[in-house]
């Protein structure tokens, strides 16, 4: 279906949105502060090597040192080969969009075998630092260019999985084979299909030549350094969302217009008549309606058209959603009504994870359904809705009690922990104490500690809303204590304490 790309640029950040049938589909963002570093390459230290988690850290001169997984590592993969009598990857193992292979190892070699500590490694991130966990390496190194991927390290010829056409497939392999030069593999991308020899050589001597750059920086920069940077977020958008679907990119600055013109040139020529400069004083994203989609993108409650609605709440090892028929009340009777809600819900579910881009282990909890014709209904729903998704999914069967557990993979940062910071309040946990156990918690507090204090006084500084409490509901239990512990107690309202905080000073 017909796309457009929106880029709306800034001095402190780049916000991109790819729109279907005008709605937002995909959101990126790049903050000046917080770029990111997935296709970055590194001159890197191995720090540790974990023979029992066949891994190791690397030290790359980022905050947490980065890990490599021994699939991932190509030092001295070469000496190797002709006693595996195999290829480092098969081209179709890439089920993702990014086009790249999936390096296989025979498990007989171990990560000690590879690699040991103060080994200096060239490796490339390709997943950013998500939580607590740092940046996912390989040694296995890939330059992507508009329409080819270079793989230095493997040596071998993929195409697209997106490119289903036989004929158009053969074709593109028998020019690779033939153009590539010895020992290196190289990836056709989706929007390589249809392009001729002479292109295709000359963006192939392009990635030659840049790789051939790295080595030579690699060669002569320290321990640890950024021996090569990927492009930003909007050329980026251009290289990899810029496909045949895509009609129309709209970009708000003068200087980003210019860069993607210049970098059109470079790679595809034809690109040029779609890439719109936006003059119009009403901000880009306000335009489009996308400032509406993202703050619906943020919310836990997302209503259907129907009147039902879905909630979707992350934890740090799964996303939860589940289904409900809300103010939908049907027509006809009830599992028609759930059965309409479900489907709704399904088509909903697979665009927010896109949206959301929600990754890891997810569980959605459709609404009961008897009929196992109803069951099989929405799961096709969901599984059709979600090959629009690049993201490879792994979605398993519904069960009688409707849920279904599936993965999606996890490559960046889900849109929430991009745009928001966890509630300094509730830690996260989305619940504060209620006002009432608080003041207790205060009472039993007291009986504790003033018995060793010798006080005549207590000052009780509190939030206004607890000091309340203790003034009027819970008056009689504090002149109890009053009573009972021989002393005043002085309620003193404070605006800036947090609701769950107080202090206690003995006079």
């Amino acid at each position: 279906m017909p796309s457009e790309l929106i880029i709306n640029t800034a001095p402190w950040e780049t916000r991109i949105a790819l729109l279907e049938n005008g709605s937002v589909v995909e959101f990126h963002v790049e903050r000046k502060a917080e770029r990111g570093y997935v296709g970055n390459i590194y001159k890197g230290r191995v720090v540790r090597v974990l023979p029992g988690m066949q891994a190791a850290f690397v030290e790359i001169g980022l905050n947490r040192t980065g890990f490599i997984y021994i699939s991932d590592v190509y030092d001295h993969i070469s000496e190797f080969e002709a006693l595996l009598n195999k290829g480092c990857c098969e081209e179709e193992n890439a089920s993702n969009e990014d086009d790249s292979f999936s390096s296989q190892i025979a498990p007989a070699f171990r990560i000690e075998d590879l690699l040991f500590e103060g080994q200096e490694i060239l490796v490339q991130v390709t997943k950013e630092p998500i939580g607590s966990k740092g940046a996912r390496l390989t040694s296995h190194i890939s330059i992507p260019g508009r329409h080819l991927v270079l793989m230095p390290t493997i040596d071998q010829v993929g195409i697209s999985h997106r490119i289903t056409d036989e004929a158009e497939r053969k074709r593109l392999r028998e020019i690779l084979e033939g153009l590539r030069p010895k020992g290196m593999g190289f990836i056709s991308r989706t929007a390589c299909e249809g392009l001729g020899a002479e292109e295709i050589q000359a963006e192939m001597d392009f990635l030659v030549q840049l790789w051939t750059n790295i080595q030579y920086r690699a060669q002569n920069m320290p321990i640890p350094s950024l021996v090569y940077e990927d492009l930003d977020i909007t050329l980026r958008a251009i290289r990899d969302l810029l496909s045949g679907d895509v009609h129309k990119v709209v970009v708000d600055s003068m200087d980003a217009y210019n860069r993607i013109l210049v970098f059109a040139d470079t790679f595809a020529p034809q690109l040029k008549p779609r890439i719109e400069l936006y003059e119009n004083p009403m901000p880009i994203f306000d335009a489009y309606g996308i400032e509406v989609e993202m703050a619906r993108a943020l919310g836990e409650k997302i209503w259907l058209k129907s009147g039902g609605y879905i909630v979707i709440e992350t934890t740090e090892a799964l996303t939860v959603i589940d289904v409900n028929t809300g103010k939908f009340v049907g027509k006809r009777n009830l599992e028609d009504t759930i059965l309409k809600t479900n489907l709704e819900a399904a088509k909903e579910i697979a665009y927010q994870l896109r949206l959301r881009n929600i990754g890891g282990l997810i569980v959605i909890d459709f609404i009961d359904m008897e009929s196992a014709v109803n069951r099989e209904d929405v799961f096709n729903t969901l599984k059709e809705a979600l090959k629009k998704d690049k993201c490879k999914t792994n979605i398993l069967k519904m069960s009688e009690m409707g849920l279904i557990q599936m993965t999606r993979k996890r490559n960046r940062e889900g849109l929430q922990s991009i745009l928001c910071d966890k509630c300094f309040y509730c830690e996260g946990k989305g619940w504060l104490k209620s006002k009432r156990t608080i003041c207790y918690e205060i009472f039993r507090k007291i009986q504790r500690e003033a018995g060793y204090s010798h006080a005549k006084r207590i000052e009780l500084l509190v939030h206004p809303k607890i000091g309340e409490l203790l003034l009027k509901e819970e008056s009689h239990h504090v002149e109890h204590l009053e009573r009972t512990m021989e002393m005043e107690i002085a309620i003193l309202p404070q605006q800036d304490f947090h609701l769950e905080q107080y202090d206690i000073r003995y006079l």
